[in-house]
C-alpha cells in the first residue's frame, strides 16, 4: 500500500471483480425470490394474528362498556329515586315513607331501563293508546 495501490484496483482505478456467470446470477435470483416469498408469507400470517388479536380485544371492550352501560342504568335509577324520596321526606315530614316509596320506584324504573337497553323489553313506542 506504501505504492500507492490499494486492493484490487485497477489501472483506470475501478475494482476488479471476477467474471459471474448468467446461471450463477440466476440461481442468486431465484434463491433471493425465494427468501423474499417466505418473509413476506410470514409477515402476512403475524399480520392476520396480531388482527384477529385486535378483533378480539375490541369484543371484549364492547362487552365491558355495554356491561358499564346497563349497570349505570339500574344505579341511576335506584339513586335517582332515592334522592327524590329523600327531597319529598325533607320537604313534607313524611320520613321514611317517602324515601322507602321512591327508593322502589326508582328500582322498579332502572330495572326497566336495564331490560330496555339491554333489548330483552321493547322501548317507547309513541303510537299506544
Amino acid at each position: 500500500m506504501a505504492d500507492g495501490t490499494h486492493g484490487n484496483q485497477g489501472d483506470d482505478g475501478s475494482s476488479e471483480r471476477p467474471p459471474v456467470s448468467e446461471a450463477a446470477l440466476s440461481a442468486r435470483l431465484t434463491h433471493l425470490d425465494e427468501r423474499l416469498s417466505a418473509l413476506r408469507n410470514e409477515r402476512d400470517i403475524r399480520s392476520a394474528r396480531q388482527g384477529n388479536e385486535k378483533q378480539n380485544a375490541s369484543a371484549k371492550a364492547s362487552a365491558m362498556a355495554r356491561g358499564f352501560r346497563l349497570s349505570s342504568e339500574l344505579v341511576a335509577g335506584v339513586v335517582v329515586g332515592a334522592v327524590i324520596g329523600w327531597g319529598i321526606d325533607r320537604l313534607l315530614s313524611t320520613s321514611p315513607w317517602g324515601l322507602v316509596v321512591f327508593f322502589l320506584l326508582g328500582f322498579v324504573a332502572g330495572v326497566l331501563n336495564l331490560m330496555r337497553a339491554a333489548g330483552v323489553a321493547p322501548g317507547d313506542n309513541s303510537d299506544r293508546s
